[in-house]
């Protein structure tokens, strides 16, 4: 049983909070939140008890924690947590600088704790089951990783001006999924971007619609494209090409009835974001990191994972801002 203190009582510490009740492995035991409304509702809602970061961390019942507060405090709360001797889930980013990253990690490798980034996409049964069968050799040789990701809506522009950038609030799930399935860390990097939907996000200095083309030392190619906008909902699609074939992992909707008349065929559209559609990966995920912290087995994705992917966001950004493609150091696939 780990017992549990969570940090951030918003929309993404709701879902934790509710798989932690769920859970016949864990609890919640405090939620910690500058919200003392919102921190008391959620705590409420599952026994727990509001408390400051100082009790949460200096209690020895407290195993672990989930950190789903903003970016901004993600990096000072996971070096505490680290030198309190607390397995740690941190949500992504770990933060939106390599320094204070590399921070993190150092602590984290010193404390000699667990560490969990929350790339919950690669928990989902869909994507997990094409991975399980791209690493069995189903499709051969991986050539080519086409990767959709588009909003249903763009967020406020209060929120794009403190996200760090689309590349790093939301191409960055892309970017570990990219290595995920290709097997080796991307080389070369090149990213066009626009803002087509929303002036203002430009005026914040943003884009809200990139391509992103990588390659890999072997020369496995990737393709990432985002939207901030999905007229027809969610769309979350993974596709990979290989020598002997094609693997497709394709939307999610709210029932599998089909119209078929004169006129034409048709579906439900796609769950409507991101809190429907990876709802069982949000579970699985948690599931996981309990599960490897008590048994003490490697987690499936941790703080390496969590850096390569601001490695790679970075590099967009780069590009983006130069028009040129960038050069990355050769290194290996660890995950």
């Amino acid at each position: 049983m780990l017992t549990f203190a969570q940090f951030g009582a918003g929309r993404i510490g709701a879902i934790h909070a509710a798989n932690l009740a769920a859970s016949a492995n864990a609890r919640l035991r405090y939620v910690v939140d500058v919200n003392p409304a919102s921190a008391q509702a959620l705590a409420g809602k599952y026994g727990a008890r509001v408390v400051d970061t100082a009790t949460a961390l200096g209690d020895r019942e407290v195993n672990a924690v989930i950190i789903a507060s903003s970016t901004d405090t993600h990096a000072d709360l996971v070096i505490a947590a680290a030198r309190a001797g607390k397995a740690i889930f941190c949500e992504k980013p770990i933060d939106l600088s390599l320094k204070r990253v590399d921070a993190c990690l150092a602590a984290v490798k010193k404390a000699g704790v667990p560490m969990l980034v929350g790339f919950n996409r690669r928990f989902d049964p869909s994507f997990a089951e094409l991975h399980r069968r791209l690493r069995t050799g189903e499709i051969g040789a991986v050539e080519q990783v086409i990767i959709t990701s588009r909003d249903p809506a763009p967020p406020p522009v209060s929120y794009v001006k403190i996200s760090g950038g689309q590349f790093r609030d939301m191409t960055i799930h892309d970017f570990d999924m990219a290595r995920w399935l290709l097997g080796e860390e991307p080389v070369e990097v090149f990213a066009a971007g626009s803002c087509l939907i929303d002036p203002d996000i430009a005026h914040a200095g943003d884009t809200d619609s990139v391509m992103v083309v990588m390659k890999t030392a072997s020369g496995k190619l990737a393709h990432i494209n985002n939207s901030r906008r999905a007229a027809y909902g969610y769309d979350q699609r993974v596709e990979v090409h290989g020598a002997k074939g094609r693997l497709l992992a394709g939307n999610l909707t709210p029932t599998t009835v089909e119209l078929a008349d004169a006129r034409s065929v048709s579906v439900d559209k796609p769950l409507h974001f991101f809190l429907e559609r990876y709802a069982v990966a949000y579970r699985l995920e948690l599931s996981a990191f309990v599960e490897a912290t008590t048994q003490r087995k490697p987690l499936p994705v941790n703080g390496e994972d969590g850096r390569q992917a601001l490695v790679l966001a970075e590099a967009a950004a780069k590009s983006l801002r130069t028009g040129r493609a960038i050069k990355l150091p050769t290194k290996h696939f660890q995950s």
